[in-house]
C-alpha cells in the first residue's frame, strides 16, 4: 500500500561533532545528530537528503551513530533514525565546466560503502574533501560517470540560479554538455528558491524529468522551508529511486515550495542603481542606468533561455503549492514556534496534519489566525532579488 512521506533532500552540514567545519557557511550547530532531531520532531520529515556525507569527518559521525545502534543502515538502502526517519546519504559536487560554467549537482548514494568509495574517489580532483561544495576538477559529464559508477544518482542542484547553477550559470540546454542517454540517466532535477513547476515547465527538454523543491538549508530552522510528499510503499532508498522515477505507482505527488517572488535571485537586480526589476519581459541589462552586468534574476534568465512563451506541463507533474513555513509568519519568532511546537507537535502536524478545532485550542489566538491564515494562502508577496529575499505580507 502506497503512504505519503514529507521529504526535505538538500539540507547541509555546517560542522563535524567534532568542532571540524564542513559548510562554511553554515551554522555550526548544523550537524548530523542535531539535524536528525530537528527533522524528525521538530519538523516532522520522514526522509532527508544530507549532502555533505562525503566528507570523512561527517562520516565518522555516522559510522559511530551507527555502532551505537542510534541508527541502522536499510538492506535496500538508506539509514533509518529511530525507526521513522529515512536519512539519504548525499554529496554536493561543484563541477568546473569547458566553457567556464560552474554547477552544483546533488549525489545520492545507497548505502555507506557507496559513499565512502565516491569520497575516496573525488579526493583526487577536489583539494579539500572534508568541505562541502568544493570545486573539482570536473566537468558535470564526468562527474555523472564517476556517480554511476559507485551505485549512486546525480540530480541538478537549484538549477536556475544566477550564480553556480546548470541553467543560471552554464548552459541553455542540455545538449551543451550530455548525450541524450546520459541526460535520461538523471531522473530529476532540484528547482531552487526561486523557480517553481510554471517557470521551470518552459523549458520543454525538462517535461520528463521529476521537480523537487528542497531547502537548501544552512541552519536548523530552515530546514524543510520547502518540500515534497513523496507517494510510496515504506522508507528506503530503492523506493526514493522509484519515486524519482516514477514507477510502480511511487511519486512526488506534491511540492510545497516558497512563493518564487521570496527568493533572493527571483528577479534581475542593478547593483549601481540598486533596484530589483518587476517587469514581465526579461530584463538583462539596466534600462536606468544601462549596465549589462546585473546579478541576473532566475526569472529574467528562464525568459530569455525558454523557447516558449508559456508552460506547458506533462500529466505527471504534481501540484506545486506555496508554503510559508512557521519562521517566516510574520510576528512569529523562535520563542513563539518552540511553544507552538511543544502545544501542537511539529511542524508538519501544524501546517498539515491537525484540524482546525485542534490548532485551535492549543494556540493563543492571535496565534491561530495568523496560521490559519498561511494554511489557506491568504498572503502575497514582495519579490526578492540581487542576493535579498522577498517578504511575506499578511
Amino acid at each position: 500500500m502506497l503512504k505519503e512521506f514529507f521529504a526535505d533532500l538538500h539540507i547541509h552540514i555546517g560542522g563535524a561533532s567534532d568542532g571540524s567545519p564542513v559548510k562554511i557557511t553554515a551554522s555550526a550547530k548544523l550537524n548530523f545528530p542535531n539535524i536528525l532531531a530537528e527533522a524528525a520532531f521538530k519538523k516532522g520529515l520522514d526522509l532527508i537528503g544530507i549532502i555533505d556525507c562525503a566528507s570523512p569527518v561527517v562520516l565518522k559521525d555516522i559510522e559511530e551513530m551507527l555502532a551505537k545502534g542510534e541508527m541502522k543502515e536499510l538492506k535496500k538502502g538508506g539509514i533509518l533514525y529511530k525507526d521513522s526517519l529515512l536519512v539519504l546519504l548525499g554529496a554536493e559536487i561543484e563541477s568546473r565546466e569547458e566553457n567556464g560554467g560552474q554547477v552544483h549537482y546533488m549525489a545520492f548514494f545507497p548505502k555507506i560503502k557507496n559513499i565512502k568509495a565516491f569520497s575516496s574517489t573525488m579526493d583526487n580532483y577536489i583539494s579539500n574533501i572534508t568541505l562541502s561544495s568544493q570545486a573539482a576538477a570536473l566537468t558535470g559529464k564526468e562527474i555523472l560517470k564517476i556517480v554511476s559508477f559507485h551505485g549512486g544518482i546525480l540530480i541538478p542542484a537549484h538549477i536556475f540560479t544566477p550564480h553556480k547553477s546548470f541553467y543560471g550559470r552554464a548552459f541553455q540546454s542540455y545538449t551543451e554538455l550530455f548525450s541524450t542517454a546520459e541526460w535520461e540517466e538523471i531522473p530529476a532535477v532540484e528547482l531552487g528558491l526561486s523557480a517553481d513547476t510554471k517557470m521551470a515547465d518552459l523549458l520543454p527538454e525538462l517535461q520528463a524529468k521529476s521537480f523537487l523543491s528542497n531547502s537548501d538549508a544552512h541552519s536548523l530552522p530552515k530546514i524543510a522551508r520547502e518540500y515534497n510528499i513523496f507517494q510510496m510503499e515504506e522508507l528506503n532508498y530503492k523506493e526514493f529511486i522509484k519515486v524519482l522515477k516514477r514507477e510502480e505507482g511511487r511519486k512526488i505527488s506534491k511540492n510545497y515550495g516558497l512563493n518564487p517572488e521570496l527568493g533572493k535571485y527571483h528577479r534581475s537586480f542593478c547593483e549601481k542603481c540598486k533596484r530589483v526589476f518587476t517587469q514581465p519581459e526579461a530584463v538583462l541589462s539596466c534600462p536606468s542606468c544601462g549596465k549589462e552586468k546585473l546579478v541576473l534574476g532566475v526569472k529574467d534568465r528562464i525568459l530569455a533561455i525558454a523557447p516558449q512563451k508559456e508552460a506547458q506541463s506533462p500529466a505527471h507533474r504534481p501540484q506545486y503549492i506555496y508554503q510559508v513555513p512557521l519562521l517566516d509568519i510574520p510576528g512569529i519568532g523562535k520563542k513563539t514556534i518552540q511553544k507552538i511546537l511543544a502545544n501542537c507537535g511539529s511542524e508538519m502536524d501544524v501546517l498539515h496534519k491537525i484540524s482546525s478545532e485542534k490548532l485551535k485550542s492549543c494556540l493563543s489566538s492571535r496565534i491561530y489566525k495568523k496560521i490559519a491564515k498561511a494554511r489557506k494562502k491568504e498572503f502575497s508577496f514582495q519579490s526578492g532579488g540581487g542576493g535579498k529575499y522577498g517578504k511575506v505580507i499578511f
